[in-house]
């Protein structure tokens, strides 16, 4: 029997079985005996990906929340294995994250012999323990195994703690690739018909990638791809959300990049920049309508600016660029504390919570759609399911324009300005509200966003600090 037929018939048994049996972890174990063997290699692993948000700080240990058997391991090793983990891990810091360390998603393929197609996916061999002499690998890589978890979200059900669910059809025999751009998270596209993005660092709690588009679509705002199929873990009180299949837009074009080709090109941005504006409008107004929308009253107002101030003086703490410019940003959150104080409160919703210019896509006939609803990823999941006002995710679009012109040599101050203000006109056109009508809590909320650039960049790509350093000083400087 061929390796693709063997999986074929392993799937069909572990298929059926699931229908019956609530739990399903590795035949083999032990789940202690399991994870003490893979903790070696996964000591070297875990830290070195891009999805893994501990860097700078070691890894002292690992805890197993869940593991469950995807496809059995067979006895003749002749076939790929595919183990699900979430794993917590721990480290000596002082982040903020759960005391008990991050809880990640590990998809882990196992073979007895790693085929050379899957030599850059190796993680190493396992020594001891129940998978001893195997071999231990990116299970996301393996094209066999990513034909196996479009296959679950086609046959949806609970295997153990995992529940795969389906809203509409999913044709068989498409073809996967792995996404290699750098993100938190990790994506595959089957054919070009979908694409499954891969939540690594999870929570307790439904993601807003998966919340908010599935409200979006119950509203039918065609701005946001609507999910096909999802799966989610139960090991707590709170389902977690693991993975999202939504519609892949073939053809569609970033619009970071639409951006900066337009910057080298010497091309205005002004049309484009407007269309956005009206597919933000139109997706808030969405939201609007399909989920709570409860006003921003004193006390909110209060925690809002409180949190604000402390980013700002935790980032300073990190960054000591940022010290000279504290008292002045400080400014912009006290005049919002002010006036929440003499008015009734602002409206607020949920929001994108993240938007950028690398959050959108441009299809061939100029329909801007709006991805990545996850919201940043560093802030816990309360805060980010949390309605805010819409100016936040008016704000992330500003700085993103900034950013693109800043990234352009030479610097391209009006392109910036200019797609600024036609971005906010777009807005106001299709909401019947300008965002700049509350220049207070605009300034505000770009100034929270600059201050969480200037940390990010600090952390993770020095080189682009002057960036977000840039629009400190200017922020600074505005008047109160």
């Amino acid at each position: 029997m061929s390796e693709a037929a063997s999986t074929r018939v392993a799937l069909a048994k572990s298929t059926t079985s699931r229908k019956t049996t609530r739990r399903h972890t590795p035949s083999a174990t032990g789940t202690t005996a399991l994870l003490l063997s893979l903790a070696p290699l996964l000591h070297e692993w875990v830290p070195r990906q891009r999805w893994f948000a501990g860097k700078g700080q070691p890894v002292t240990g690992f805890s197993l929340v869940a593991a469950t058997e995807i496809l059995p391991l067979d006895a003749a090793g002749t076939g790929p294995g595919l183990l699900h983990l979430l794993v917590r891990v721990h480290q000596p810091d002082d982040r903020p994250a759960p005391a008990q360390g991050d809880c990640y998603q590990l998809l882990l393929g196992v073979r007895a012999t790693l085929p050379p197609r899957l030599s850059d996916a190796r993680i190493g061999q396992v020594t001891e323990g129940p998978l001893a002499g195997r071999t231990l690998y990116e299970g996301l890589h393996d094209p066999r195994v990513a034909d196996l978890l479009l296959e679950r979200f086609r046959n949806p059900g609970s295997l153990g703690p995992l529940r795969f669910d389906r809203a509409g059809p999913i044709p068989p025999g498409l073809t996967p690739r792995v996404l290699d751009t750098e993100q938190s998270n990790s994506s595959l596209v089957y054919g070009d018909a979908f694409i499954l993005k891969i939540f690594r660092r999870v929570f307790p709690g439904t993601n807003p990638d998966l919340e908010l588009p599935l409200a979006l679509g119950r509203e039918g705002c065609r701005r946001v791809p609507a999910p096909v199929a999802w799966f989610e873990a139960t090991t707590s009180t709170e389902p977690l959300t693991l993975g999202v299949l939504q519609p892949f837009l073939r053809g569609a074009e970033d619009g970071w990049q639409l951006a900066l080709s337009a910057l080298a090109a010497g091309r205005d941005f002004v049309p484009e920049a407007h269309a956005l504006g009206r597919a933000t409008a139109e997706v808030h107004t969405a939201l609007a309508a399909a989920l709570p929308t409860p006003p921003l009253a004193h006390d909110r107002t209060r925690d809002l600016v409180a949190g604000m101030v402390e980013r700002l003086e935790a980032a300073a703490r990190a960054v000591p660029a940022l010290v000279p410019y504290v008292p002045g940003l400080r400014t912009a959150f006290d005049a919002v504390a002010a006036l929440g104080d003499t008015q009734c409160g602002w409206a607020a919703q949920r929001v994108h919570g993240d938007l950028h210019l690398g959050q959108t896509l441009r299809g061939a006939d100029g329909f801007w759609s709006l991805i990545d609803f996850e919201g940043e990823p560093a802030r816990p999941l309360p805060e980010r399911r949390a309605p805010q006002p819409t100016v936040r995710d008016v704000a992330g679009m500003l700085r993103s324009f900034d950013y693109a012109a800043r990234s352009h040599h030479p610097w391209n101050a009006e392109w910036a300005a200019r797609c600024r203000a036609a971005y906010c006109e777009g807005y106001a056109r299709a909401a019947g509200a300008d965002p700049r009508a509350d220049p207070e809590l605009l300034r505000a909320h770009e100034t929270d966003k600059a201050v969480y650039e200037v940390l990010y960049e600090a952390r993770n790509r020095p080189d682009w600090l002057p960036v977000p350093m840039a629009a400190i000083q200017r922020l600074a400087a505005a008047p109160a």
